[in-house]
C-alpha cells in the first residue's frame, strides 16, 4: 500500500480509530515534536498519573466466563440475543508511559440474554497474530499483511459478528462465544483497507463503508451487496492523505468529511505512533456522493473535528447530518502530557447541505459534553427522530490538559434522550464513579414506534468495583432501570457495540 512501515500508520490510525479527542501539539508542528510523539505516554498529567490506565480505563488482565448472572429488577423477555461492546485493552505492557490507550489489544465484551435471564457474560481479546504469540496459543493460517487486533468496533453481519479497525486491518469474525475464527475478507472479494465506521441500510440491504490508508491518493465508497460482496468500490481523489474517520449515508447520497487531519509521513519515519497532524493548509469540505457512484461535489466549511454520526437522511433538495463535533483545532498527534484533548469539550451539531443553493448550513443542537451518538439502526439513512448518547465524567477528565475549560455539566455520568422533533432531551443520571459507555437502542419485539424499545448500556458499579449492564425503557428514560445486570468484572471504558439478535 505504501513504502511507510504497515505497523507504525496502523498504531497511528488506531489511536484516532474511535474519534475520541487526543490533545494536541501546535499546528503542523513535528520536528522535536516528533521524537516526543514517538513515545507520548498515557496522558501523563505531570503528577504521576496515567489516567488512561487508570480508574474506568484500567484494562482487565484476565479473560472471564460467568453463567447464570445476578439481576436486579427483570429483564425484558423479548431481549433475545448478546450485547457485545468492544475496546483497547492492552496485553503485556512492557512500558506503560510509551502506551496510548487506543493502542491497546482489542477485547470484546458480552452479555447473553434469553427468556428473562441473563445466561452468561464472556470477554474475549481479538486473536490477531500478535496477540495468539502473547497468549501462547498457535495462529491458525498465514497473518493478513495489515493483522490487528481490531479494537474499536463490532457489529453482527448476515449471522456473523465482525470486531473492526478503521486504516488498513481486515475485520476478524467471531463466533457466538467471542472466541477469534479468522479474518474476514466478504467472501474474498476485499482489497485494501476497510473502516470500524460502517452504515447499514437495512431496506437496501446494503453495508457502506469508506475507507482511507496513509499511502493513498483518495478514499474508497465500498458497497457490501446483500449477497456479502464487496460489489462495487468508488475512488475519490482526496489530498495530502487526510484522515477520514466516519461518514454519514442517507438514501441518495455517501456524505464524506475531508478534515485538516493529514498523514505526516516524516512524522512517520521518525516512529511517532500519530503520524497525523492537524494542517491548517488542508481546507475542510464536505462531499456529497451519489450512492450508485459518480462525481463528487464539495462544500467548504468550518473547520471541526467530525467525531461520529448519529444519522443522516434527505429531505427535498438538502442533506441533513447529525453527528457529534470536537472543536478546532484537533491535534491526533497528543501532547505527550496531558490529556488527549482538543480546544472543548463534544457536542451534537447538524449540518444542512442544500444542494441547490450550494451551502451548508450549521446548528448546535445540544452543547451538553456527549459522545458516542446512536440511533435506531433500522432507520439508518432515513429520517430519525430519537437519539442516543453518552456523558462519562472521567472521560472528559481524562481528556482534559491544562488550558482546557469543560463545564461544570459535563463532569457527571448519564445517558441521554435526544427527540430532535422537539429540540428537546432527557437524561438518565448515574451517581459519581459511575462512567457510562455507548448506548444501544433495541426495538422491542412487535413495537411500533420508533422510542418502542430498550436501551442498553455498561455502567460502572463503584460499589461493586466491577460493572453492570444496565437496561432502560427507552420510552420511560429518566426512570428506574428495568434491569440491571451485574457482572463479575469491570468493562473499562471503551468505543462501539451492537445488539446481536438470535435468529
Amino acid at each position: 500500500m505504501s513504502g511507510y512501515t504497515r505497523r507504525g500508520t496502523l498504531r497511528g490510525a488506531a489511536l484516532i480509530a474511535a474519534g475520541s479527542v487526543v490533545g494536541g501539539l501546535g499546528p503542523g508542528h513535528y520536528g522535536a515534536a516528533a521524537a516526543r510523539a514517538a513515545t507520548p505516554g498515557t496522558a501523563d498529567t505531570g503528577t504521576g498519573s496515567l489516567p488512561f490506565l487508570e480508574g474506568a480505563f484500567a484494562p482487565v488482565t484476565e479473560e472471564l466466563t460467568a453463567f447464570g448472572l445476578e439481576v436486579t429488577g427483570r429483564v425484558p423477555r423479548d431481549l433475545d440475543g448478546r450485547y457485545l461492546r468492544t475496546g483497547p485493552n492492552p496485553l503485556g505492557l512492557e512500558d506503560p508511559r510509551a502506551h496510548h490507550w487506543m493502542l491497546g489489544e482489542g477485547m470484546v465484551h458480552g452479555v447473553r440474554l434469553r427468556g428473562g435471564r441473563a445466561e452468561w457474560y464472556r470477554n474475549r481479546w481479538v486473536r490477531s497474530s500478535r496477540v495468539a504469540r502473547k497468549l501462547g496459543e498457535p495462529y491458525p493460517g498465514q497473518a493478513p499483511p495489515d493483522d490487528y487486533a481490531c479494537n474499536t468496533h463490532v457489529l453482527p453481519y448476515k449471522g456473523r459478528v465482525l470486531a473492526l479497525q478503521e486504516g488498513g486491518p481486515l475485520p476478524y469474525e467471531l463466533d457466538g462465544e467471542l472466541n477469534t475464527l479468522r479474518p474476514y475478507d466478504f467472501r474474498s472479494t476485499l482489497r485494501g483497507a476497510f473502516t470500524a465506521h460502517t452504515k447499514y441500510d437495512a431496506v437496501a440491504d446494503e453495508l457502506h463503508a469508506v475507507a482511507y490508508y496513509p499511502g493513498w491518493d483518495h478514499v474508497r465508497h465500498l458497497v457490501v451487496d446483500r449477497t456479502g460482496r464487496v460489489a462495487r468500490t468508488t475512488r475519490v481523489p482526496v489530498a495530502d492523505a487526510p484522515m477520514m474517520h466516519d461518514f454519514a449515508l442517507t438514501e441518495k447520497y455517501v456524505v464524506l468529511v475531508d478534515m485538516p487531519i493529514t498523514f505526516d509521513g516524516a512524522a512517520a519515519g521518525a516512529g511517532a505512533p500519530v503520524p497525523y497532524v492537524w494542517n491548517e493548509a488542508h481546507p475542510m469540505r464536505v462531499g456529497v456522493l451519489p450512492r450508485a457512484g459518480g462525481t463528487v461535489r464539495w462544500f467548504g466549511v468550518d473547520p471541526l473535528f467530525y467525531s461520529h454520526t448519529l444519522n443522516a437522511y434527505d429531505q427535498g433538495g438538502s442533506v441533513v447530518v447529525d453527528f457529534a463535533s470536537m472543536p478546532a483545532p484537533f491535534y491526533a498527534a497528543g501532547r505527550g502530557a496531558g490529556g488527549p484533548s482538543a480546544t472543548g469539550a463534544p457536542a451534537l451539531d447538524r449540518w444542512t447541505i442544500d444542494l441547490r443553493a450550494g451551502r451548508v448550513g450549521r446548528t448546535r443542537l445540544d452543547d451538553l459534553p456527549q459522545e458516542f451518538p446512536r440511533v435506531d439502526e433500522r432507520l439508518v439513512s432515513r429520517r430519525h427522530r430519537y437519539g442516543y448518547t453518552a456523558s462519562a465524567a472521567e472521560m472528559w477528565r481524562a481528556y482534559a490538559w491544562s488550558g482546557t475549560v469543560v463545564p461544570d455539566e459535563g463532569f457527571t455520568n448519564c445517558l441521554v434522550k435526544q427527540d430532535l422533533s422537539r429540540g428537546s432531551r432527557q437524561v438518565h443520571r448515574f451517581p459519581r464513579g459511575a462512567a457510562a459507555s455507548e448506548p444501544v437502542f433495541v426495538p422491542r419485539r412487535g413495537g411500533r414506534d420508533e422510542d418502542d424499545g430498550y436501551v442498553l448500556s455498561y455502567v460502572h458499579d463503584p460499589d461493586r468495583g466491577a460493572s453492570d449492564l444496565v437496561i432502560l425503557s427507552a420510552q420511560d428514560f429518566t426512570g428506574r432501570p428495568l434491569a440491571r445486570v451485574h457482572l463479575p468484572g469491570r468493562v473499562p471504558l471503551g468505543f462501539h457495540g451492537s445488539w446481536v439478535a438470535d435468529a
